[in-house]
């Protein structure tokens, strides 16, 4: 990244502010067993639904938990799966589709068609479907997420790819007898990283989202580990007498997805050349 994108992000002042709160989360998650200053699994019942105080700073839930301590580690939890799960659809989409893009021909319209066929379905609505025939858990929400995600981040990637490798550059490595892999490694995937990367970012809310909604109906992270969308799905039954048991994981999810969006937003004005040239006139 140049100094002259970064001098763009960080004059944005919502891009700057939600650069800090991601950074205050990423240290919580990397720190939790140090911050938290409970146990998040020990069940006290006869401190249940206990309000704000000295010894729980938030309170404790319908066990007897410390909301404050499940919310930290709730942190390592939803943004450590979400980070997994993109790395994984990025690597998966960059390999199939720079090689269907790339070889075209017979490959790729057999995968245009299978692109097709999943795309028929919403991706949710397939994470869904595969947790329903493998059942709850964190490894197989992980596998269900990048199975209902990558193709899409793949078709995209298909589509750059064949507009990369029609510039004049590549074609002058081919001409040259630069082999395929060289051309694939050193001049179309470092193209294709930069959107790549931006796309990421503004869909890593999503990915948050989904992966909450999922352990808010009961398919993804199981109890008592505590994420924050099993944490929502823990309290909806005291959502009329003890509201804010809902409202803390709740707004966690909120401000990072906002979060994401805006760096997202940002990083996506900094480096649209289109942006660039207007800003000139």
């Amino acid at each position: 990244m140049n100094s002259v994108v970064l001098k763009k992000l960080m004059n944005n002042k919502l891009t700057l502010i939600s650069c800090i709160m991601l950074v205050l989360m990423l240290v919580l998650a990397l720190f939790a067993p140090w911050l938290t200053p409970h146990d998040p699994n020990f069940v006290s019942l006869e401190h249940k639904l206990e309000g704000p105080s000295s010894t729980y700073l938030l309170g404790t839930d319908h066990l007897g938990r410390d909301i404050l301590s499940r919310l930290i580690y709730g942190t390592q939890i939803s943004l450590g799966i979400s980070f997994i799960v993109m790395v994984l659809i990025i690597l998966i989409s960059v390999v199939i589709g720079t090689f269907s893009g790339y070889i075209g021909g017979v490959i790729d319209r057999i995968f245009m068609r299978f692109c097709d066929l999943l795309m028929a379905f919403p991706s949710l609505i397939l994470s869904l479907a595969l947790l329903g025939i493998l059942g709850p858990g964190m490894v197989n929400v992980i596998f269900a997420m990048v199975m209902s995600y990558w193709i899409w981040y793949a078709r995209w990637i298909r589509g750059m790819v064949i507009t990369a490798k029609q510039q004049n550059f590549i074609q002058a490595a081919r001409i040259a007898g630069t082999p395929s892999y060289k051309i694939i490694l050193f001049h179309i995937i470092p193209t294709i990283l930069p959107p790549t990367i931006v796309l990421a970012t503004l869909n890593l809310g999503s990915i948050i989202l989904s992966i909450s909604g999922l352990s808010f109906l009961g398919l993804g992270i199981q109890p008592p580990t505590p994420e924050w969308g099993a944490m929502l799905n823990d309290s909806k039954q005291f959502l009329k007498s003890n509201p804010m048991l809902m409202l803390y994981p709740g707004v966690c999810i909120m401000l990072v997805v906002m979060a994401f969006n805006f760096i997202g937003d940002a990083l996506r004005d900094a480096l649209d050349p289109r942006q660039e040239r207007i800003e000139v006139k």
